[in-house]
């Protein structure tokens, strides 16, 4: 029998037997005593309030205040847990092993039928992602335990593709998955604000001795999309740039559908669309990826972004002559 046996085995009889001591359990479940201390402490460590008791009447027991409800997974929510350790498995997550763990706990429970059922569908769908850097690993288990710990890092994070290196104190307030790139989001002192670093570029990772207060209501996710996204609000849209494009319906689909243009789309038809951008976001995010459709689009408006693509593409075409 598994650990995990052991220790639901336990669970069953002092629920049953309201208290029993650990020679008790050990014979009842033909385990050795020891055995019985460790899964004692593991199910305490999970949150299961046993008591210890001492002296000749002394044994373990559950405080009756606590409910212990078993855990039961209909059909369709087995399948969204397959389906989901799919694409966190893909994605580079630093717990894979915990996860698989996970998995074979509902598997191992199954009978025989429902077992090959799921093993089924977890091959009915499949995520592809490009290979996830296996060095990343252990940096996001030692970034995520100093979230979890609101334990203050520092880092060695280097900067583009030149490599600059400077040395952050940072407080690590959660991880972000954005388009395959892992990202920490904190607050860093050298800069004194709000910063997103892209785990990939992070040196070495050091832990201090200083903890830190996350704020409660901070969302990763949030702060990194606002870091990307222009201001659309009231104050400053008469400061944004209006940009119409036309083309063919499944490249417009496409185009509409992109992180930037589906945040700042007002107006659309199957083959025309009508956007406002800051000009930080039109000038310097936008084209390269305008470039990338070639000629199944148009830009109608503004001629600036015309020149602006045709300044980008003569560069990158007397580069790639010499």
């Amino acid at each position: 029998m598994s650990k995990a046996d052991h220790m639901l085995g336990i669970l069953m009889l002092l629920r049953a037997r309201k208290k029993m001591s650990a020679h008790q359990l050990a014979q009842e479940l033909e385990i050795h005593i020891r055995t019985v201390y460790r899964c004692i402490d593991a199910l305490c460590i999970s949150g299961v309030p046993i008591v210890s008791e001492t002296g000749r009447d002394g044994g373990y027991y559950i405080p009756d205040h606590f409910k212990l409800e078993p855990l039961f997974f209909d059909v369709d929510e087995q399948k969204s847990l397959l389906h989901a350790a799919q694409f966190a498995r893909e994605s580079g997550y630093p717990y894979e092993k915990a996860l698989n763990r996970a998995v074979a706990k509902i598997k191992r429970y199954a009978a025989s039928e429902q077992s090959k059922r799921l093993d089924a569908q977890e091959s009915h769908l499949e995520v592809v992602h490009p290979p996830a850097n296996v060095q990343l690993a252990p940096k996001l288990l030692e970034i995520e335990k100093a979230v979890d710990a609101q334990t203050r890092l520092e880092l060695q994070y280097y900067t583009g593709y030149e490599g600059s290196m400077t040395m952050r104190i940072f407080d690590p307030y959660g991880l972000v998955n954005w388009k395959d790139k892992w990202y920490v989001v904190g607050f860093c002192h050298l800069r004194g604000e709000i910063r997103h670093f892209r785990v990939d570029r992070i040196g070495r990772i050091r832990l201090t001795d200083s903890v830190f207060v996350r704020p409660s209501s901070f969302s990763a996710r949030e702060s990194l999309l606002e870091s990307l996204l222009p201001e659309t609000g009231d104050e400053s849209s008469e400061h944004l740039v209006s940009v119409q494009i036309q083309g063919l319906p499944q490249a417009m689909n496409d185009l509409c559908g992109h992180w930037l243009f589906a945040r700042t789309l007002v107006e659309r038809t199957t083959n025309w669309a009508h956007f406002k951008l800051d000009e930080h976001s039109l000038y310097l995010h936008a084209p390269y990826y305008l470039l990338s459709f070639g000629g199944k689009i148009q830009i109608l408006e503004p001629m600036e972004l015309n020149v602006c693509l045709m300044e980008i593409a003569e560069s990158l075409a007397q580069y790639y002559q010499t």
